[in-house]
């Protein structure tokens, strides 16, 4: 198997290491615009396997997609940070035409390939990404709920001093302020999380959940890596190696929860063909008056990108 890493940045880079490290592919390519430093990195994991033991070929290229031929799954973290000055549609544009040439490229040269997004904003980009491959839903799909969940998860398992495996959650919505915390289907160990802490700490805990971003932001001065490398290659893992893992994904909506032609974070079954299928629960008034309202500012994003053209 053969995946393709786009973007050498630091959440690339992680993503291809973990993949490498975990021995989910026979080879990963690694592919920046910036010379040599996919190539550094790439090689830089090379290295590092005698001494981790493990055997994934990884390598690097500038902006040569032949070398990404025929991968099965690509991930595209390519785009610019938000920069001082620079608006909201700026950054969508910015990164829209990224995103655009990125797919264009990666589905010339593996037309079948599964594509997933990790570019931020990351709905709309998933969204550009879907236009411009014309591939099925299920094999276009945007990396954020694994993320949010981890951070919702690890908090948890912070303020109850339990282990972080015996934690599991649900989140839905778009990324960001407006995403879907569930507790009601949060449980540690199969105990409902309702039952081992106060609403008002878990309240908190689902505030802190919605800007943990912005958090790492503030103390790094940029975004974070490691936790949003990872969380992608776990989802390439899940693909690859056809484990049907149940993950919140953000795909396009067509008519799940009432909702269509939105791109929102959904709990899905990954496996080797993409998202095999798109998991509806059986949400709570209130549950699902929050996701419309994610849903409502996610369409905004959306519409902003059409006016684009």
């Amino acid at each position: 198997m053969k995946v393709t890493v786009v973007g050498a940045g630091n959440v690339g880079a992680t993503c291809a290491d973990v993949l490498a490290y975990r021995e989910i592919a026979n080879e990963v390519v690694l592919l920046d615009i910036k010379e040599g430093v996919a190539e550094g990195k790439a090689l830089d994991i090379w290295q590092k396997a005698p001494i981790n033991l493990y055997d994934t070929r990884t390598t690097g290229s500038t902006n040569d997609y032949t070398k990404t031929a025929d991968s099965d799954v690509v991930v595209i973290t390519s785009g610019l940070p938000r920069k001082p000055g620079m608006t909201r549609d700026d950054l969508i544009e910015t990164n829209a035409g990224i995103v655009k040439m990125v797919t264009e490229n990666v589905i010339k040269h593996s037309p079948e390939a599964i594509i997933i997004i990790v570019s931020n904003p990351l709905d709309v980009m998933t969204y550009q990404a879907h236009l411009t491959s014309a591939a099925p839903r299920t094999k276009v799909m945007g990396m954020a709920g694994i993320l949010d969940t981890a951070r919702y998860r690890a908090f948890l398992a912070e303020a109850l001093n339990v282990s972080p495996k015996d934690i599991q959650a649900v989140l839905m919505g778009g990324h960001g302020d407006t995403m879907v915390p569930l507790p009601r289907y949060t449980t540690v160990s199969g105990i409902p999380v309702t039952e081992l802490i106060d609403a008002d700490q878990l309240e908190a805990i689902i505030a802190r959940t919605k800007t943990g971003g912005g958090e790492l932001v503030k103390l790094m001065g940029t975004s974070a890596w490691y936790a949003p490398g990872s969380a992608a290659a776990q989802m390439v893992e899940a693909i690859v190696r056809d484990q049907r893992r149940v993950f919140p994904v953000c795909v396009k909506l067509e008519g799940e929860y009432g909702i269509s032609d939105c791109y929102l974070g959904v709990p899905v079954i990954l496996g080797k063909n993409g998202i095999e299928k798109i998991i509806e629960l059986d949400l709570t008034d209130s549950e699902m008056e929050l996701l419309k309202v994610s849903e409502g500012h996610v369409k905004e994003v959306m519409r902003v990108l059409d006016n684009l053209g």
